[in-house]
């Protein structure tokens, strides 16, 4: 599977990433958060179903957050959405099509990710 070997490659290619392989087609990886100005964002990746699945947790008990500005935040994306737990957890998920998940297509999905989390962290109430 070429996709499995791009994001392993993807993955080892960036020496600032903690990642650490779960399953064959499934990896987590840790972003410093001193790369970010803030928290570390844990995230994981998965290939199933013909997708390049990431989620990464956004915020714990995000209960103080404007829930309007995530579903404004929804509308404004094409790859990238947010979501909620029943405990008010904040998520960000995408998906891109196994085929895309070459090294600019995964470079740009947690990108993507990224931009979100530090986002949904930055509009949090104070």
């Amino acid at each position: 599977m070429a996709a499995v070997d791009d994001v392993e490659a993807y993955l080892a290619s960036m020496p600032d990433l903690k990642a650490r392989r779960l399953a064959h087609t499934e990896w987590g990886i840790t972003i410093p958060g001193d790369e970010l100005a803030g928290d570390a964002i844990e995230a994981s990746l998965r290939i199933a179903d013909g997708l390049l699945r990431v989620q990464a947790i956004a915020l714990h008990a995000g209960g103080d957050l404007d829930p309007w500005m995530l579903l404004w935040w929804n509308r404004q994306t094409r790859l990238v959405r947010f979501g909620c737990t029943r405990s008010r957890d904040i998520w960000v998920h995408g998906e891109i099509p196994v085929s895309d998940a070459d090294e600019r297509g995964v470079d740009r999905m947690l990108g993507l990710v990224t931009e979100a989390v530090v986002a949904a962290r930055g509009l949090r109430r104070l």
